[in-house]
């Protein structure tokens, strides 16, 4: 039996592309994927600040301003569907299932969403626990993760089900004992949760 369910948040709860980051540094004069991963893991596990961030990607793109900088880290960014929050508000009010958040994202990121998503207090008072990785020091598909969430809440694997759009985050999962469903955004939606994964409730 399901007790915890622990939810990634893009591309789960709020849309994203995750081309448009790539396409906007291009424009802005190109960031390597090799050099843009090695900033992302730092700035996702809080190991920079934002302002260490901005100025490593302008080293990388001189011509580039601030704002540009951040316009395209946050490209990524797309729309939070109201009805995806009102699923998860009435998944608070059956009381069956301790939820947490788990998400690899940045300050950055945060900070848009704070901005353009009106409801997102609305959405953060569902979860038991929310666990942003550049908070935590943590970042998947890391094993150490996943070990730190399960120890955090004396959680027991077999009772527990993530949710991520990612493979390689579910495969990691997966390994340590916890269910998974590893959701395809382009054709499934949480809020079929309990139809997709009908097996385990």
């Amino acid at each position: 039996m399901i007790k915890t369910i622990i939810f990634d948040f893009g591309d789960v709860f709020i849309n994203l592309d995750k081309t448009a980051t790539s396409k906007a540094f291009t424009a802005l004069g190109g960031i390597s994927t090799h050099e843009l991963k090695l900033i992302n893991d730092q700035y996702e596990t809080g190991q920079i600040s934002t302002d260490t961030f901005i100025r490593s990607c302008n080293a990388l793109l001189p011509k580039a301003s601030e704002t540009e900088i951040k316009a395209a880290w946050n490209a990524i960014l797309l729309d939070f569907p109201i009805h995806r929050l009102h699923f998860l508000q009435q998944l608070v009010k059956q009381e069956r299932f301790q939820l947490l958040l788990l998400s690899n994202t940045n300050a950055l990121h945060i900070d848009w969403i704070i901005k353009h998503i009106p409801f997102f207090d609305d959405f953060k008072v569902c979860f038991d626990s929310f666990y942003l990785s550049h908070q935590i020091h943590f970042r998947k598909p890391n094993k150490d993760i996943f070990e730190f969430v399960l120890q955090q809440h004396h959680l027991i694997p077999s009772e527990t089900l993530f949710i991520d759009d990612t493979s390689e985050n579910t495969d990691v999962a997966a390994s340590l004992g916890i269910h998974v469903w590893n959701n395809d955004p382009k054709c499934e939606d949480i809020t079929e949760l309990f139809t997709i994964k009908s097996e385990l409730f």
